[in-house]
């Protein structure tokens, strides 16, 4: 099998970064619209942040998880809940979500590409890797909607979320399968997740629901 394109750590580092802090604060507001307390804004943001990933590494059995790996993530996501917190009011709100949908479309996309990547270097099928890509990108948020005693959006608000982690994972696999250069696949990843996304949204596209 082919090897894997490798990213570097810096790259890794950044795409965790940046993935981790547009998931927290999607999992802050949705505390913060419940009105939750501290303990529970800092709970929801982390799931949010970190779910996706935690259950990732436990389903490819790796260790030491992430998060725990790169411990400055977690004084980020505590950092970015108590800004919020002092800062954020309800007038915020609105403008805030509206703002986020970008960074939420870039951060699903490149958790897709985390997800997909760590499969694929443990030479899993590239059915597994993809599934792993769409596991890592949406379970941070459906455990956020859980935990706020929520349907979870991505499985109830019609607009394409986790088809367009799907799509993205088969991107990345594909420019493997071309033997494309590690950064060459996790943008084309990005691109398709986040532009499929945008698109959606643009176009108020609709998933197909159940008829009763």
């Amino acid at each position: 099998m082919q090897n894997v394109p490798l990213w570097g750590e810096t790259l890794r580092l950044l795409v965790e970064l940046a993935a981790t802090a547009a998931f927290a604060l999607s999992g802050v507001l949705a505390a913060a619209r419940h009105r939750m307390d501290a303990v529970g804004v800092c709970v929801v943001g982390f799931l949010a942040a970190f779910g996706g990933g935690t259950l990732r590494d436990l389903l490819l059995d790796q260790r030491p998880f992430f998060w725990v790996q790169h411990v400055d993530l977690l004084w980020g996501v505590l950092g970015l809940c108590v800004a919020c917190m002092l800062f954020l009011r309800n007038r915020h709100f609105e403008l805030t979500e509206r703002a986020m949908q970008w960074p939420d479309a870039l951060g699903l996309g490149l958790f897709a590409a985390t997800g997909v990547h760590q499969a694929l270097q443990q030479q899993l099928p590239a059915v597994v890797a993809v599934i792993m890509g769409l596991i890592t990108g949406v379970a941070g948020g459906v455990l956020r909607d859980v935990v706020c005693n929520q349907i979870p959006a991505a499985f109830h608000d019609h607009r394409p979320y986790a088809v367009c982690a799907f799509a993205g994972g088969w991107s990345y696999v594909a420019l493997w399968t071309l033997q494309a250069p590690g950064w060459v696949a996790l943008l084309g990843c990005v691109l398709v997740t986040a532009g499929l996304r945008g698109v959606a949204l643009w176009r108020n596209w609709q998933l197909p629901a159940w008829r009763i």
